[in-house]
């Protein structure tokens, strides 16, 4: 039993996609992509907003496809060498209420044949809040571990430096974690965990285990 939501069709609809990403493919199912993906997943997100406001009342779940929680399928291909025009895959972020993308830690749920995941944190922020995630890291050593520890069973994502940040000693005990660009957290899942019939509180689930960090961060940047 599937969801409504979510469904192999929307799966099937990527894969074909991926196999035929140009204008003229699209254009011709372009009812498919509505039917499968823009329309579902609009009603997902608008259905999840009372369980993320359960999870973290400060994150909004956005029922747009443009501005809101589903990302567009157009790629910008304006300064890119892939000029492929469609991306090949399904997402949802869930913002902070008081911020863009880059300076405030967000939630996740990406959708792809063989490559679905949920994540939570801060990815590629902007260089005031990566200083400020660094600096409470340094201020609140252990509250940082606390944290750490607590989230223990998630997968850390994203790009570090090679070296120390400027100013920071190399020795210095957290050196690994001060050394991020991203501060992502990411939960690996089966397709089949995007089918589920309880999909809304197994994501939201799946969206609490990443808390401590979100809650982490979101101190952080805001008390900058």
């Amino acid at each position: 039993m599937t969801n409504p939501y979510i469904t192999p069709d929307l799966y099937r609809f990527l894969s074909d996609l991926a196999a035929n990403n140009n204008r003229e493919w699209f254009n011709a199912h372009k009812d498919r992509y509505e039917k499968v993906y823009k329309q579902p997943l609009l009603q997902f997100i608008a259905d999840f907003g009372p369980l993320l406001s359960q999870v973290s009342p400060v994150h909004q779940a956005i029922p747009k496809a443009q501005g809101g929680s589903l990302y567009r399928i157009y790629r910008d291909i304006r300064f890119s060498k892939n000029k492929l025009p469609y991306k090949t895959w399904a997402a949802l972020r869930f913002r902070h209420a008081s911020g863009q993308d880059g300076t405030a830690p967000g939630f996740y749920l990406h959708l792809a044949p063989g490559n679905t995941f949920a994540a939570m944190g801060l990815w590629h922020p902007e260089r005031d809040a990566l200083r400020a995630v660094r600096a409470a890291i340094d201020e609140a050593p252990e509250t940082w571990r606390d944290t750490k520890r607590a989230v223990s069973g998630l997968e850390w994502a994203g790009e570090s430096l090679k070296r120390a940040p400027k100013g920071v000693d190399p020795e210095h005990p957290d050196i690994e974690d001060l050394r991020r660009k991203d501060f992502i957290l990411v939960r690996r899942l089966e397709d089949d965990d995007a089918f589920r019939p309880d999909v809304l509180p197994f994501v939201a689930g799946v969206f609490e285990e990443g808390l401590p960090l979100v809650r982490f961060l979101i101190q952080a940047v805001q008390g900058r």
